[in-house]
């Protein structure tokens, strides 16, 4: 560390700003401006070059983030990509998408603002692909292995390279039309746009990776002919079933869960034939009075979509109250920190309500015209409606963003047969192994609903113990051990 006294001499934390609101809602692009390469350097600067780097525990990659900050504080870029890389298949999706709980981990952010770890990774893939270093990386031999992987999300991508690089003879079969998982139609355009998937697709492919989309394994092909077919095969399908939420008035035309919203405004950005004559999908909020339920980061994914497509309005429910401005004291430092956030969307308009409880919905023709509602307040670990608080709003369109419940049993699990937890998820041993011989899981279908951060580094975990089954042994990183629970 060039200069031990950095964090002292520049405490002012500092991040690309956005874009006008007024001029990003007229297009899908990402909304952030471009950031000052020397601005960069002097947030590198800020890193400690602590002793005990604390970020390392807070990334499930454990990414080795001072010392790619130092290698930018000297622009050594080059060498920075080769650290970040080492760790970390995907930092181009990581830095744009995981809510950095290394940040929240951050030594500085003991007594001041963190580094801007998230940031900097961003920066140092781009310039990677900038300027053509980031390169395919087909292996030297050839194991003759084959190897299925079920699910092209993040888990299954970082599982699939890590097993193409080993040597194995990779497929990775994905339901939809196209490769990608949540990150294609789940995550917004203006939150990531869809050429980073596909230039890392490219690289893949020139690596050895095969990809198969529009295949529903369990359905168009057997998960016996699978076993049959594949020396191993990797579970990496996503936690998908959805939370819904079974009140009165639930079969009204109008209520959607969130990822039957999403993927169609992903879609017309694609160029898909989908949108009308004014360039609208069939599910759309355009002159609508739109109630988002859920208040986490799908929920602000469906605020920012509906912003664009022209809404009326929009509210946004979340049972639980609002967090305080900083951090809360039931999440003390290193602990990922409660607090109240502000995203792009919520910068973009709406309202954002929070201690409520959707009762019923009322419609009219056998469509939603108004949701029923109440505060409530936390009593002995459970929520009580607060009487004299009920309400009655308007709504054109509800949209459900309450997350999702674990993978989805029919279909493939249960034709595999494989054992779950008390928890729904996918059984899985330290090697990431399934209790069926050569069938391992990774992602959220074992862990549950997670971060991005987690999928990549579970991915990189079970494809070490793939390797390991096949081999006998492997020299493949395994960053983490399975947990049931998932952590932030």
């Amino acid at each position: 560390m060039a200069d031990p006294r950095g964090f002292l001499k520049y405490t002012h934390r500092e991040t690309p700003p956005r874009r006008p609101v007024p001029l990003r809602l007229r297009d899908w692009k990402e909304v952030y401006e471009d950031f000052p390469l020397e601005n960069l350097r002097t947030q590198a600067t800020r890193c400690m070059d602590c002793g005990i780097p604390f970020c390392h525990n807070g990334c499930p990659l454990g990414n080795l983030i001072p010392e790619w900050n130092d290698l930018v504080r000297s622009d050594r870029w080059r060498d920075a990509i080769e650290r970040l890389h080492a760790t970390n298949n995907f930092p181009e999706f990581t830095g744009r998408l995981c809510p950095a709980p290394c940040e929240g981990s951050c030594v500085l952010g003991i007594n001041q603002d963190p580094v801007t770890i998230k940031q900097i990774e961003v920066e140092i893939i781009d310039k990677a692909f900038d300027e053509g270093w980031v390169v395919p990386l087909p292996p030297d031999v050839r194991t003759g292995k084959k190897v299925a992987v079920v699910g092209s999300g993040p888990a299954g991508l970082a599982a699939a390279q890590q097993l193409t690089r080993a040597g194995h003879d990779v497929t990775v079969f994905e339901r939809d039309d196209r490769i990608g998982g949540l990150l294609r139609y789940g995550i917004p355009e203006f939150k990531m746009e869809k050429r980073h998937i596909d230039r890392r697709l490219e690289q893949m492919a020139a690596e050895g990776t095969e990809f198969k989309a529009g295949v529903n394994v369990g359905v168009d092909i057997t998960a016996q002919q699978l076993r049959k077919d594949f020396d191993a095969v990797v579970l990496s399908g996503g936690a998908t079933a959805r939370r819904d939420l079974p009140i009165p008035g639930r079969d009204l035309d109008g209520i959607h869960q969130a990822m039957e919203y999403l993927p169609w405004a992903n879609r017309v950005q694609l160029g898909d034939p989908v949108a009308d004559e004014n360039g609208l999908p069939p599910i759309h909020a355009k002159g609508k009075k739109v109630i988002i339920i859920g208040g986490g980061d799908t929920g602000a994914d469906c605020l920012g979509t509906a912003h664009r497509q022209g809404c009326e309005s929009v509210h946004q429910f979340e049972i639980m109250p609002r967090p305080p401005e900083t951090r809360a004291d039931s999440t003390p430092w290193p602990v990922y920190p409660l607090m109240y956030r502000v995203s792009s969307a919520h910068e973009e308009g709406g309202e954002r309500v929070y201690s409520v409880n959707t009762e019923e919905f009322v419609g009219r023709d056998g469509r939603v015209t108004h949701l029923r509602g109440h505060e409530v307040e936390m009593k002995a670990g459970k929520f009580e409606k607060v009487e004299g608080t009920e309400f009655e709003m308007e709504a054109d369109l509800v949209l459900l963003a309450m997350g999702f419940t674990g993978p989805e049993r029919e279909g493939l699990l249960t034709e595999l047969g494989v054992e779950l937890n008390e928890r729904g998820n996918v059984t899985r041993d330290g090697d990431f192994a399934t209790t069926l011989p050569g069938v391992f899981v990774a992602g959220d279908m074992g862990r549950g609903q997670s971060l991005i951060v987690w999928a990549i580094a579970e991915g990189r975990a079970a494809a070490a113990g793939v390797d390991r089954y096949l081999m006998g042994r492997t020299a493949l990183p395994a960053p983490i051990k399975p947990t049931a629970v998932p952590q932030r």
